[in-house]
Order: structure tokens, then C-alpha cells, then sequence
């Protein structure tokens, strides 16, 4: 396997990342089927025996069950967690509220907290934006992203689904 740099970071990834949207298979993830723990188990056995070391989840993936059977599997292998670059994201809808979804300051503290207990770690390797947010003032989101660092409840920042002038624009601010 080869490892490349995340960005412009000190940290290396292999080239190939293991996604785990159909982990679970709940709520809207149920058409693309569930696969479950057992598999999960063996999945991630057989990557990190390629030598993957990025396992991709997100929040919404079957509802928060794909981070749990994600956390579950690493324990159940007993893998070294500073082993594995676990990368979740925000921003999709986590529950019935008008602020549980999005990219505001209010989501995302509360998506980190809620993430970091269902993969069962301290910390997330790299959190990112799993979508535009028109409505959230992008400072807002930034400074939250930075807090999260600071705290050290998350290493790394990115984003995912947007366009380039998005990145430009957060990539902007962020010098400031």
C-alpha cells in the first residue's frame, strides 16, 4: 500500500480509504442494503491487513449506526487506535429540530460530541463539512472547526461536497 499526505499536513493516509456509507443500512441507507457488524468486522479486518489505514463515516450514514459499528469493529479487532485516521462528517439532518442539520456553531458542537461517542474515541482524525451551508455565515462554521482543533477533540479540517469557490472563499477567511 502506498500512504500519501493528507493536504499540506505531517499526517499519511493510504491511497485507498475505506467508506462505510452502507454500514448498518438504517433509515435512508436501507435501499443500498446493511451490512452488518460481523462483516464490518471482517471489511475493516481485510483493509488494514492491505494496509488501509483511512476509514471515511459520516454522521447521517444509517442514522449514527455506521459510526458506532465503525468504532465497534476497531475495538473488536483490538487495533491500535493511533493506527487508524478516522474521518467523519457534519451537516446532514440528525434529528426533527430546525437546528439539526446544517453547518451552524449550535450542529456542529453538538454532532461532534454525539460522533465521538458513537465511534468510542477521544478524538476524530479529520472532521469535515459534508455539504454547502447558504444559511450559516461561513465564519461561523470556521470558528467552531477551529475551536474543535484547539480542544482537541479533532487534528484535521476538511469539506466535502463543495464547489471550488466555496473552498476559495473558507480558504480566505481562514488566512485572516
Amino acid at each position: 500500500m502506498r500512504y500519501n499526505r493528507l493536504g499540506s499536513t505531517g499526517l499519511y493516509v493510504s491511497e485507498l480509504c475505506l467508506g462505510t456509507m452502507t454500514f448498518g443500512g438504517k433509515g435512508f441507507f436501507e435501499y443500498m442494503g446493511g451490512v452488518g457488524q460481523q462483516d464490518v468486522d471482517a471489511l475493516v479486518r481485510t483493509a488494514f491487513d492491505a494496509g488501509v489505514n483511512f476509514i471515511d463515516t459520516a454522521n447521517v450514514y444509517s442514522e449514527g449506526l455506521s459510526e458506532e459499528m465503525t468504532g465497534r469493529a476497531i475495538r473488536n479487532l483490538g487495533l491500535r487506535r493511533e493506527d487508524v485516521v478516522l474521518a467523519t462528517k457534519v451537516f446532514g439532518t440528525m434529528g426533527a429540530g430546525p437546528n439539526d442539520r446544517g453547518a451552524s456553531r449550535h450542529h456542529i458542537m453538538d454532532q461532534v460530541k454525539a460522533s465521538l461517542k458513537r465511534l468510542g474515541t477521544d478524538h476524530i482524525d479529520l472532521y469535515q463539512i459534508h455539504g454547502w451551508d447558504a444559511a450559516t455565515p461561513i465564519e461561523e462554521t470556521l470558528r467552531a472547526l477551529d475551536d474543535l482543533v484547539r480542544q482537541g477533540h479533532v487534528r484535521y479540517i476538511g469539506v466535502s461536497n463543495w464547489q471550488a469557490w466555496q473552498i476559495a472563499k473558507a480558504l480566505g477567511i481562514s488566512a485572516r
